[in-house]
């Protein structure tokens, strides 16, 4: 049994688009970033304290946690907008720079035995175009902000401000399938 220890249905709607069986249990991992952690080691702890939240609760089960998050070069990471202007922001300066980066970290337990950790993260170079101010109301208008990290989600109505991205679509989505999947097939998970 494979359980996704997510709450997002984005995840969900990956695995289920590929086929793969599983059940949702989402965790509530703390997500606070850590002064002087660099974007990819914070995603990473994050995957890994959800997965761990999540495998005393369901022993003898594969267990996937995944994170995601946004930032630049040498920088924190951007996390969830806490309201609508902190939105707006996120969103502007994401346009304004041009690109950023996305990595999404996950984690596979295989605790049907002893369990056995495998981690990856995949990283995603995202452009988008500037938005002038009636495009940015729309798009706040829409609350397609809410709980994403950099405010927007590719799969929503950011993808009209996306002008091209270099590495995984899925990955910024959420979860990055093609290395998930072999993952689960190497552990016999379908």
């Amino acid at each position: 049994m494979l359980v996704l220890a997510s709450s997002s249905p984005r995840r969900a709607d990956l695995l289920r688009g590929a086929g793969v069986a599983f059940t949702v249990d989402g965790v509530d991992a703390d997500e606070s970033w850590i002064p002087g952690e660099s974007a990819t080691t914070y995603v990473a702890r994050v995957a890994r304290a959800k997965a761990a939240l999540a495998l005393p609760l369901h022993p003898g089960a594969v267990i996937l946690a995944a994170d995601t998050t946004v930032w630049h070069e040498g920088e924190p990471p951007i996390g969830k907008a806490g309201d609508r202007a902190e939105a707006a922001a996120m969103i502007a300066d994401l346009t304004r720079r041009g690109s950023h980066l996305t990595t999404t970290a996950f984690v596979v337990v295989d605790a049907r035995g002893e369990p056995t950790w495998l981690e990856d993260q995949v990283t995603t170079r995202v452009h988008m175009r500037a938005l002038d101010d009636d495009e940015m109301q729309a798009y706040l208008d829409s609350d397609d902000w809410r709980g994403k990290a950099g405010a927007y989600g590719i799969q929503g109505r950011a993808a009209g401000v996306v002008t091209r991205i270099e590495g995984s679509y899925t990955a910024v989505v959420g979860l990055p399938l093609a290395e998930v999947l072999v993952v689960l097939r190497r552990l016999g998970v379908s």
